[in-house]
């Protein structure tokens, strides 16, 4: 059995994409003359776009005066170096192949731009995803749904044959919104006891415990 049509997030889920940001990011505070963040703090700031992104980098947040130089310089080199260290979570490549043999529709919706998006979606994943949806000028961000139900009109998915899979609060609350069951990934970007804490209940912890949450 299992579900019809499966939508899933992006980085932490199905792409390792820490390095290539930490490293985009690390050159942005160079630029505009601010200390750098490591691996494990951005970790942490990861999830609600680029935006809220380089808010939580910059000392003053959203009120810094050097904050939209830092957005707009951090948006054009990540753009052009988001596929330097990033790849495949060992085994997604299958488990995506699998879904597709057994005629499961796919998507992939992100906060990262949609440019972003689409090109890491076509050079990492080539024919695997139906749909691959990033941050579109006029549409909510997640956890809002509309990204989500855009992409399931696009698929014409069936909300009772539809699953959400992510690897993080902002995913939690985004399958919540969206009226979806949420599959939560534990090789992301935040520990699995967070994640509890944040009312996950459906773990994948391995591929194998994921393909087949998605298809039992």
């Amino acid at each position: 059995m299992g579900y019809g049509t499966v939508i899933f997030d992006m980085d932490g889920t199905i792409l390792d994409t820490l390095e290539d940001i930490v490293d985009s990011v690390n050159v942005t505070m160079d630029h505009v003359g601010y200390p750098h963040h490591t691996k494990e703090t951005m970790r942490r700031f990861l999830g609600n776009g680029a935006a809220a992104q380089i808010q939580r980098c910059v000392p003053g947040g959203a009120e810094d005066p050097k904050y939209a130089e830092a957005l707009a310089f951090y948006l054009e080199y990540y753009n052009a170096h988001a596929n330097i260290k990033t790849g495949p979570y060992p085994g997604i490549v299958q488990v995506l192949q699998t879904l597709k043999e057994r005629g499961v529709k796919t998507a992939v919706v992100s906060n990262k731009p949609d440019a972003t998006v689409q090109e890491l979606s076509a050079e990492c994943f080539t024919g695997l995803f139906d749909v691959s949806m990033g941050e579109r000028t006029g549409m909510k961000k997640k956890p809002a749904p509309d990204s989500v139900y855009e992409a399931m009109r696009l698929l014409g998915a069936d909300p009772n044959d539809c699953v959400y899979v992510g690897d993080s609060e902002v995913d939690m609350a985004t399958a919540r919104n969206s009226n979806l069951p949420c599959v939560t990934v534990t090789w992301g970007f935040r520990d699995e006891e967070f994640l509890r804490e944040q009312g996950a209940t459906v773990f994948a912890h391995t591929m194998e415990e994921l393909l087949d949450a998605l298809t039992r």
